[in-house]
């Protein structure tokens, strides 16, 4: 199947459903609309997969590998030998998202989608590697686009297969060293907000680092002139590997009626890519958390997605997703467990 036939696939939310949903969240055992953003998510869960009566879903984070070679203008605070370190530990389960995935009963998915290091076969690792990480996009063009098409359709079949599975919650997760300069880059093309706005200290670089980030960013809008009518010239231009991956994993999900929580500011920049690419796939999208990350906040209101929490996140991995994907399990519990006035016997308002 094409991208084409894919993205003609991916059909509106069920508005009869909702509808449906909210007369039974209306009618249990509390003043109508007191459980706020829960109702909302229990509304928008059973709009996307068609079910009244849902069953807390089995829920998968994919985290998505890649490396940049922007990392060469310095605009991190790490080297690039951090992305296939920290594949590495989690695999052995040892880093943040893997933490809090074993809290929240979600399972952790790896893909080594354009890492600069040749692993030896390693179990959990699953290999989908295009390229030893993009190109210097302040300097050519970080993929060609036949490369960025790819790595869409990878994260497509992996929301494909995940659904089959029966999987569904699916939440995004990425890493790869210098990925905050290409999805300020994103951002900024896409909302029309000047890069300085939208530019953060990623892992943490100083004001002269940041300086130099916005500088390399500035300079690769000028050279490339990416299309934001074009998502695909976007991603090949000054996209990333994971970022595509990642929105090829919305776009999947949406066609297979998954609902996707995305994790923070990377993840963002891939949703718009999603969102371009079919405007439709927004409505399958949740916003798990509002990053630290400056441009995070102009991403979201582009998207018109509210974030369910702020606590001053900025890891990626998956972390915020991880816990974004226990809000929406309660919510469906809240859905299904909780009794109508009628089931408990309980006198509603008077009118």
């Amino acid at each position: 199947m094409t991208l084409t036939e894919v993205l003609e696939q991916i059909r509106d939310i069920d508005a009869g459903v909702a509808a449906d949903t909210q007369r039974r969240l209306d009618r249990l055992t509390k003043p109508q609309g007191s459980l706020g953003r829960l109702e909302e998510l229990a509304v928008q869960y059973c709009a996307i997969t068609g079910e009244r009566k849902p069953v807390v879903p089995r829920a998968m984070v994919v985290t998505f590998a890649a490396d940049h070679g922007v990392v060469d203008e310095g605009v991190s605070a790490y080297p690039r030998d951090v992305t296939a370190q920290m594949v590495l530990n989690f695999l052995r389960g040892g880093a943040g998202v893997n933490v809090l995935a074993r809290h929240g009963g979600v399972e952790v998915r790896v893909i080594d989608i354009g890492v600069a290091h040749e692993f030896e076969s390693i179990v959990g690792l699953i290999n989908h590697k295009l390229m030893k990480g993009t190109r210097n996009l302040a300097r050519e063009p970080a993929m060609d686009r036949s490369t960025a098409e790819r790595a869409l359709m990878i994260g497509l079949e992996l929301a494909s297969d995940a659904a089959r599975e029966g999987i569904g919650l699916i939440g995004t997760g990425e890493m790869g060293i210098g990925n905050t300069t290409s999805s300020a880059a994103i951002t900024a093309l896409f909302t029309g907000v000047p890069v300085e706005e939208v530019t953060g200290t990623g892992t943490g670089i100083d004001e002269q680092g940041r300086a130099r980030k916005i500088s390399v960013i500035e300079r690769a809008l000028a050279h490339h002139h990416p299309d934001p009518h074009d998502p695909l010239d976007v991603l090949s231009k000054i996209g990333g590997l994971e970022i595509a991956g990642m929105a090829g994993l919305i776009l999947g999900a949406a066609k297979a009626r998954v609902p996707v929580v995305l994790d923070g500011f990377i993840a963002g920049a891939a949703a718009l890519i999603a969102n371009g690419l079919q405007p439709r796939s927004r409505q399958y999208m949740i916003a798990s958390h509002r990053s630290v990350e400056k441009g995070h906040r102009m991403l979201l209101e582009k998207l018109r997605l509210k974030p369910l929490f702020d606590l001053d996140l900025r890891l990626g991995e998956g972390t915020g997703a991880c816990l974004g994907m226990g809000f929406v399990q309660a919510a469906i519990k809240v859905l299904t467990e909780m009794a109508t006035f009628g089931e408990a016997g309980v006198s509603e308002r008077n009118a």
